[in-house]
């Protein structure tokens, strides 16, 4: 049975956390590929966390926090 698609403010949350973590990569002055080498998340998945396009796994999230030296808060935000 296929899946109905993520209302609006779903989709709008995760561009939201997306740009938090492309904010955080380019502040710590790192190219995706950087990111995903050094987290262990594969670099097509970091872009599409950062844009958006998938609903990022707390294991990533918290992978990706970690490495950038920020807390998971700062990420998700409220």
């Amino acid at each position: 049975m296929p899946r109905e698609p993520d209302p609006d403010w779903i989709i709008q949350r995760r561009r939201v956390i997306g740009d938090r973590v492309r904010r955080g990569r380019e502040y710590a002055d790192l190219t995706q590929e950087q990111l995903a080498h050094r987290t262990g998340i594969p670099r097509l998945t970091v872009q599409r966390i950062e844009s958006g396009a998938t609903d990022a796994r707390i294991g990533w999230l918290l992978r990706i926090a970690r490495d950038l030296d920020v807390p998971l808060r700062s990420l998700l935000g409220d």
